[in-house]
């Protein structure tokens, strides 16, 4: 096996995201150096209790690091819908261990700093706020940026608007940062996580595999969560480690250079992506847009990963 990536992970629990936390924690090919937590599927305290309880059902010691409780411009809306009040559908974590008293984008930066030229790879499964805001103070750091990789964005209607997708819609301004960092970006967009369809016959293999609290708990979260309209309602996307897996087993995936632009205007295209895979705009392409996911293979990796946790 290579050497293990290290990875500072920006998160807002949020369903996907524990379950995300627990890949990431359980794929020995990811150093999980660090987890950053920003307010959007729930309020900031809300989010980073919910990352805390996350890693100390994992038994694990990663330091977690309270960011943004807003956007750069405006406020965050949650999600209540798909990830109840809670952030976690309703299923109750015991606490964790308590998060370091710091901000997020210091601590990011502070990461950076110590880390050689190309060596950390930064993992957004949140509004992109706290990386933007670590990069944007001190763009220096970037060369000490493997890849950054953004659950993100989408080619079509959104999740959130019906342009836009939640995280890119949350904080447009931040994506539009990194997008323009000149750092390699990989994006795993709204089109790639419907692949990932979580359903009751994919709970239940799950299920089987028997495990510990980890795998048991996010097959209650990924049960509790409302089947998709958008999807037809046969089920829901795991969005979010879809993003770990591409780190994790990127063989799972087929990806293609894109250019890709944010829309920062004011009106209901607010937060979409533009998407270009085919040169059509004249734009150098600025992003690997992961486009492909083979879905019993990944469904394979995540619970033979979540089965080796507590």
């Amino acid at each position: 096996m290579s050497a293990r990536r290290p990875v500072i992970l920006d998160c807002d629990p949020g369903t996907d995201d524990a379950v995300a936390l627990w890949l990431a924690l359980a794929s020995p090919e990811i150093d999980l150096r660090l987890v950053t937590v920003a307010g959007g599927n729930a309020g900031l305290d809300r989010t980073v209790q919910n990352a805390c309880a996350v890693i100390g059902l994992a038994g694990a010691v990663v330091p977690v690091v309270p960011g943004a409780d807003r956007p750069l411009l405006g406020g965050f809306r949650g999600d209540g819908a798909v990830h109840g009040a809670d952030g976690l559908a309703g299923i109750g974590l015991p606490p964790g261990p308590p998060p370091v008293r710091a901000v997020a984008a210091d601590a990011i930066r502070t990461m950076l700093r110590e880390a050689r030229p190309g060596s950390v790879t930064l993992l957004g499964i949140a509004p992109a706020t706290n990386l933007a805001l670590a990069l944007a103070t001190e763009p220096a750091l970037a060369d000490r940026v493997q890849e950054v990789v953004l659950m993100a964005g989408a080619w079509g209607e959104g999740n959130w608007t019906p342009s836009a997708e939640f995280n890119a819609a949350s904080d447009p301004e931040a994506l539009a940062v990194l997008l323009g960092a000149g750092i390699a970006v990989t994006l795993v967009t709204l089109e790639l996580t419907a692949q990932a369809l979580v359903t009751p016959g994919r709970i239940a293999s799950l299920r089987a595999l028997g495990g510990g609290a980890c795998l048991r708990t996010a097959c209650d979260i990924m049960a509790a969560v409302p089947p998709s309209r958008r999807l037809g309602g046969e089920g829901h996307p795991l969005h979010d480690p879809c993003a770990v897996a591409w780190l994790a087993m990127p063989e799972l995936f087929h990806a293609v250079p894109a250019a890709v632009a944010v829309d920062l205007g004011p009106g209901p295209a607010r937060g979409r992506t533009h998407i270009d895979r085919w040169g059509r705009s004249g734009a150098a392409p600025n992003v690997t847009l992961v486009e492909a996911l083979d879905a019993d293979g990944f469904f394979a990796l995540l619970g033979g990963r979540l089965a080796r946790l507590p």
